[in-house]
């Protein structure tokens, strides 16, 4: 994370603009660049934007055990895909009882789930946690929809998923 704060005029970038982001294990890994950017006073964040993020309680969640057969994501992938999952390491700290693991001065968050997904019921009490710690969360839970749900890029739902998140970065950034 630092290296793109400290290269921002080789990039053309804003150093005042910077914002992470991430779908899936990507939105977990996102969470694994904010909180130490946090702890260690920089780079500063002035965004995180989890979509259906990654995050904690692997299979131990209502969605995780109801969402057997979904489409795309379930249970029994994420079993298989736990192996390489990078973001082990931020469950782990998110749970840890003592240190610095709330979210309180954390960058403003817009945080997106699906209705039929395993990774639901992580997106959900993460936001709530934002929200309880004073950071400004916008929290978007898409009916019908299952993990991936953009992979149709035609359909209504996915217009507005995609639209919805480009809007928080324009309102942010």
């Amino acid at each position: 994370m630092v290296w793109p704060a400290e290269s921002v005029g080789e990039l053309g970038a804003d150093p005042v603009r910077i914002a992470v982001c991430g779908q899936s294990a990507g939105g977990g890994l996102a969470t694994t660049v904010a909180l130490p950017a946090r702890d260690r006073g920089g780079p500063a964040l002035v965004f995180q934007a989890l979509g259906i993020p990654e995050l904690a309680d692997r299979l131990l969640t209502e969605s995780m055990r109801t969402c057997v057969d979904t489409p795309v994501w379930h249970r029994r992938n994420v079993q298989r895909g736990s192996a390489f999952s990078p973001v082990d390491r931020t469950c782990r700290r998110m749970r840890r009882p003592r240190g610095r693991t709330d979210p309180a001065g954390l960058p403003p968050a817009h945080v997106t789930a699906s209705q039929f997904d395993p990774l639901r019921d992580e997106a959900l009490p993460y936001a709530r946690r934002l929200a309880q710690a004073n950071v400004s969360v916008e929290l978007h839970l898409y009916p019908g929809t299952c993990h991936g749900a953009t992979f149709v890029a035609t359909a209504q739902v996915s217009r507005w998923l995609t639209a919805d998140s480009i809007g928080a970065f324009r309102r942010v950034l």
